[in-house]
């Protein structure tokens, strides 16, 4: 890796791919006032967004504004508490898109499940040869930056292999960035997506039954206990999720969260990706994002083959599957779904597979194939 990048090497804590990490300054004096002015950003950029009916409003509109103003210098961060209560509301929504008559769908999602694992493997290697070739990362580093997934995992094992650990969490995030960026409006291109017809996204208000609300609150708090206590990925929104969907599929519960508490989280997540970068020199930043740029055009480049290629033995539109393949993160993927009215529960399933692929084999491929580094 060049010297720029090697000189900026940092610490760097360790984060889930839907959950960025703060930087250690959020816990001192200060950090309410830098979460309040990040938040107040995030939305601004947010209504922005809705205003003028661009996709993925909330999230978006969140994420460039805090971007712009983290490199630009402005001291801004996201205590992990406030993300986590949040990522764990749209764990709660994820979970709600799984209904019993789901259960007769999820054997036909076989050979794209399949399919997601042979992506994984092919767009690993592509981006690891441009990242040593042309980013000219150590190898280490190139490696576990080039996983298509698994942020917390990656850098974690990453740093333990002696890779630059600020690196592979900057190239993620970045990558996570951009793949939102483009995504939603390639849909708005290609996918048939027109813009809802509100500024909020699609959901209920706030009058619910009690014991809706008592449901939804019991996933959000005890889904997330028992995933930490697992150690599981991405915790906070895995755990409700997945107590969430249990509770749907079970028929105990028909409710998602209100519509305003989802824009809400939205605003959230996408200010906690874009915070990521305060702190960083303007020139790693953007020489970051130009890398990530390049290797997020080969993973999406990658999945949109893989779409067309099994949109005939799968039955579904290509864009449906890139969808389900593109790394951009299992939150932010599931929160694009939503927002460009697709199956939510088939695309957040297919990337619960990736990051279960991701980090249950890149470690130990990384093991197997180090002689060669």
């Amino acid at each position: 890796m060049n010297q720029e990048l090697t000189d900026t090497k940092a610490s760097a804590t360790p984060e889930s791919e839907s959950t960025i990490s703060t930087s250690p300054k959020e816990n001192k004096p200060g950090g309410i006032q830098r979460a309040l002015l990040a938040l107040a950003i995030g939305s601004a950029g947010g209504f922005l967004f809705a205003y003028l009916k661009l996709p993925l409003p909330w999230m978006m509109g969140a994420m460039v504004a805090t971007t712009v103003c983290s490199i630009a210098g402005l001291n801004i961060g996201l205590p992990s508490t406030v993300r986590m209560a949040m990522v764990a509301i749209l764990g709660v929504m994820l979970g709600s898109a799984f209904s019993p008559a789901l259960l007769d769908h999820i054997g036909k999602w076989a050979i794209s499940v399949t399919g997601l694992l042979v992506y994984g493997v092919v767009a690993l290697v592509l981006v690891l040869v441009f990242l040593r070739r042309f980013a000219r990362y150590d190898p280490v580093t190139a490696y576990f930056s080039s996983s298509p997934g698994g942020l917390n995992e990656m850098v974690i094992v990453g740093k333990a292999m002696g890779g630059d650990e600020r690196i592979i969490a900057l190239t993620h995030a970045s990558r996570i960035l951009i793949v939102v960026m483009i995504i939603p409006f390639m849909f708005r291109m290609f996918g048939d997506y027109h813009p809802q017809p509100g500024m909020l996204p699609p959901g209920s208000g706030f009058d619910l039954p009690m014991h809706e609300w008592a449901l939804m609150a019991g996933c959000a708090v005890i889904g997330p206990i028992i995933a930490m206590r697992l150690k599981l990925p991405a915790a906070p929104l895995l755990g409700a999720m997945v107590l969430s969907m249990a509770v749907h599929l079970t028929g105990l519960s028909k409710s998602a969260p209100p519509s305003m508490l989802i824009a809400a989280a939205q605003v959230v997540l996408g200010t906690g990706v874009g915070c990521r970068f305060a702190g960083t020199a303007v020139s790693e930043v953007l020489k970051i994002i130009r890398t990530s740029f390049g290797a997020s055009v080969i993973l999406l480049v990658t999945a949109v083959g893989a779409g067309f290629l099994l949109q005939d033995i799968t039955g579904l539109p290509w864009y449906v599957l890139v969808l389900a393949y593109a790394p951009g993160g299992l939150a932010e993927m599931s929160m694009v779904a939503l927002g460009i009215g697709q199956d939510v529960a088939f695309v957040a399933t297919h990337h619960l597979f990736r990051i279960a692929f991701i980090v249950i084999l890149a470690p130990i491929a990384f093991r197997l194939i180090r002689r060669w580094f």
